[in-house]
């Protein structure tokens, strides 16, 4: 693998993780308020006024949601990159 195909998907990289945060974010917002009925947002862990259910819930949903998202945005920018160059993505 060249050093230019390597310099070329770092900045491919981070657009797509970024681009990937902010879609699992839309997504996880929406999910929360369908399944929400009472609060438009998830607690805040260190929010002692709600429950601990509430918190715990929000947070597991927040990292399964951030946790395939990401997964799928890198296949996706790995596929993406192999079918440009040719070449496996640097790991």
């Amino acid at each position: 693998m060249s050093a230019t195909s390597k310099a070329l998907y770092l900045p491919l990289s981070v657009a797509t993780s970024v681009t990937g945060g902010i879609v699992a974010g839309a997504i996880f917002s929406q999910l929360w308020k369908r399944f929400s009925d009472q609060q438009p947002a998830p607690p805040d862990p260190k929010d002692l006024s709600s429950s601990t259910r509430a918190a715990l819930i929000g947070a597991g949903l927040q990292g399964l949601v951030f946790g395939v998202v990401k997964a799928a945005v890198d296949r996706a920018g790995a596929r993406g990159y192999k079918a440009v160059t040719h070449e496996p993505p640097p790991r």
